[in-house]
């Protein structure tokens, strides 16, 4: 093990919010792991213990059945259901927004996006990604919670929801992945519970992840991660930089508009 040198930056993810996932299979549930299993926590609840500048880790770590939930992602090599799917909503893939299937006791969603969705996808493969907030639950075709339910499993209930026969799916590959800690950022918390970019008095430790304090903006966004390490290098390093300011949008009369508007459809 290296010490860290005087001269020397160190720049810490603290927290994780796909810490401790896991996968399971067409024929398995994912394992059910948490932070003990991973260790994912246990550098920043070491860092902060008798450090209140650092944070409190316990506030976002502390009660999974609060923070978790489960997605799965689908393989395909027929165009069965993207046929089938775009004859239902009227949507090509990657034209429309996610399906929700609000009376579902899982709340199960699905996501089409343009295909081929990843670099050098192969030729006739489909592929497309689900998730459901309330994976405790007995299903509504699958009399089951969703955590104990194999990727067979949940494209039933899925295909149970949308009055499809199985066979849509006979090629699929289903691969469900339990995340614990996915939604942790959304915690109930302090504002100490979230350490600054860079604390008070550092000179060379910054934090950078969903889990700092960064005024006015908004966790669970790829522009918090992104505005929380440019904060954290523009201060250790001086650099004479303004970070992007975050848009106010719920202050444009346009939004508030919209909101009234939406509110009473």
């Amino acid at each position: 093990m290296q010490r860290v040198r005087p001269e020397d930056l160190v720049l810490f993810q603290n927290g994780s919010m796909t810490d401790a996932s896991s996968y399971g299979s067409m024929y398995a549930a994912p394992p059910k792991l948490d932070k003990h299993d991973s260790q994912g926590w246990a550098l920043w609840e070491k860092l902060a213990a008798g450090r209140p500048q650092f944070g409190n880790p316990a506030a976002f770590n502390r009660s999974i059945p609060e923070s978790w939930w489960e997605s799965f992602t689908v393989t395909l090599k027929s165009p069965a259901f993207f046929n089938r799917m775009q004859q239902f909503s009227g949507n090509v893939a990657g034209t429309g927004g996610l399906v929700t299937f609000k009376d579902s006791r899982w709340l199960l969603s699905v996501v089409l996006a343009h295909q081929p969705h990843f670099v050098n996808q192969p030729e006739g493969v489909q592929v497309f990604w689900g998730y459901a907030l309330h994976p405790d639950r007995i299903g509504d075709f699958v009399a089951k919670p969703m955590a104990d339910c194999s990727g067979e499993e949940i494209l039933r209930e899925l295909c149970g929801h949308l009055n499809f026969d199985y066979e849509v799916m006979a090629t699929a590959n289903c691969i469900p992945c339990r995340m614990p800690y996915i939604t942790s950022m959304f915690m109930p918390r302090h504002k100490s519970d979230r350490p600054l970019p860079v604390p008070q008095g550092s000179r060379n430790l910054a934090f950078v992840s969903q889990f700092v304090e960064v005024a006015d903006d908004v966790v669970f966004t790829v522009e918090y991660s992104v505005r929380a390490a440019q904060m954290a290098v523009y201060q250790l390093l001086e650099v004479k930089r303004e970070v992007p300011p975050v848009s106010h949008h719920d202050e444009s009369l346009k939004v508030k508009f919209d909101a009234v508007v939406k509110a009473f459809k």
